[in-house]
């Protein structure tokens, strides 16, 4: 008999990808900080691959503790510039840094997704994309930024390449899916090896 599946992020288009692909799910958003995990993981020195996966895994285990017969995905996404990694923005002027900073650039994106059962993590993925920003105008870059600002503030890089975001960009080499935060034809796979989902 399938399990249930929790989805253990309250971003809106990672539900909107497994609502679409008809995946049965509830959401449960796990309360970690964030930022002092991706901290220490830094003073050790962890690369920002494994940095999306231990930030996945944390997710997924705090909720999977609560409910273990559950089949619990917890996601996570790094940008990675020059050996940077940038966070969401938490202003108007520290996106236009940001972008600023991508523009005319390449970047990394690491986006992970980890399945926790019976509070152990069971399966684990790390999608990888190269993005290549288009040079643009100071004027539209402000517009753009103006436009945007209250969806690109919970985004990483202060873009979303399924919305206007996609305009910043010449050259992407990656699996779109991943890009936008959820590596979902892996998830998928697993889940109908495993019996969750039909196949």
């Amino acid at each position: 008999m399938p399990r249930s599946i929790i989805l253990a992020s309250g971003s809106d288009i990672r539900q909107a990808l497994l609502t679409q692909a008809h995946v049965p799910f509830e959401v449960v958003v796990p309360r970690i900080d964030e930022e002092s995990i991706k901290m220490a993981l830094l003073e050790e020195g962890a690369s920002p691959r494994d940095i999306s996966d231990a930030l996945a895994e944390h997710k997924a285990l705090k909720i999977s503790k609560k409910y273990p017969d559950s089949m619990v995905i917890g996601c996570d996404q790094i940008l990675e510039h020059r050996g940077t990694i940038l966070s969401k923005p938490e202003s108007v002027e520290m996106a236009r840094n940001q972008l600023a900073m991508l523009r005319g650039n390449r970047h990394r994106l690491h986006s992970a997704a980890v399945i926790c059962h019976q509070a152990s993590p069971i399966w684990r993925h790390v999608g990888q994309a190269q993005l290549e920003m288009r040079t643009f105008s100071d004027a539209y870059l402000d517009a753009y930024i103006g436009r945007n600002w209250d969806s690109i503030r919970h985004a990483v890089g202060a873009y979303k390449l399924e919305e206007e975001g996609v305009r910043l960009f010449s050259r992407i080499d990656g699996d779109y899916f991943s890009i936008l935060g959820l590596p979902l034809l892996n998830i998928l796979a697993y889940l109908g090896t495993s019996g969750e989902l039909e196949t």
